[in-house]
């Protein structure tokens, strides 16, 4: 005699052979997305960060630039102004004195004119200069030589007799022989009776005393 087993008896056991492996794996598990996003931001934050970094670096190089920039035009216009104040110095120091015929005292109107070469000498300690007396034509050559020697003394009088020491003043005599002017009469020789002042040695860098 065949025994058969109840239809609920035989579910129960299909439910159980499912249960012990006999069915399909579950599902892995779905991505963290909290996780994903805070790893994206904290990439963004580095990025940023990185280009903040940059963009500092980038403002500090335009600044020294910008700095090395106004420190090389400062420069260059101490360097320009100073050599424009020399200029103007030289320009002073050269002009002439001039003399009656015959003639080596210094003459009224032409003081001044010494008077400005005694400041830049007292301005510029270390400036050193030479007085040439000049002649014009007229008389012998002998003659016009030691006339020419008394009137670049006489100024270098001037000057040694108001503190100017003498080893800084050098002076010597053209005679007839180098005329500013070309001409026989008068307006040509006043021109040629003459001192004229050059710069023996310290004149480089020249300073403009106060008040020229």
């Amino acid at each position: 005699m065949r025994h058969t087993l109840p239809i609920s008896t035989g579910i129960a056991v299909v439910l159980l052979a499912a249960a012990c492996g006999g069915g399909p794996p579950p599902p892995p598990p779905g991505p963290d997305l909290d996780s994903l996003a805070a790893a994206e931001a904290a990439e963004q934050a580095l990025t940023d960060s990185i280009a903040q970094a940059q963009a500092v670096r980038d403002s500090i190089d335009r600044e020294r630039v910008r700095i090395e920039a106004d420190e090389t035009r400062v420069r260059e216009d101490s360097i320009a102004a100073v050599r424009g104040e020399t200029t103007r110095v030289r320009d002073a120091l050269a002009e002439r004195v001039h003399y009656d015929y015959d003639r080596s005292n210094i003459r009224a109107g032409d003081a001044a004119i010494l008077d400005q070469k005694l400041a830049i000498l007292q301005r510029n300690p270390s400036l050193r200069i030479e007085i040439t007396g000049h002649c014009d034509e007229r008389g012998s050559d002998e003659y016009n030589i030691a006339l020419g020697n008394r009137r670049a003394l006489g100024a270098k009088r001037y000057l040694t007799d108001r503190g100017i020491a003498e080893d800084r003043i050098t002076t010597s005599s053209r005679g007839e022989e180098n005329p500013a002017a070309m001409g026989a009469n008068e307006e040509a020789w006043a021109q040629n009776r003459r001192g004229e002042f050059t710069i023996a040695s310290g004149g480089n860098q020249l300073r403009m005393p106060t008040g020229m």
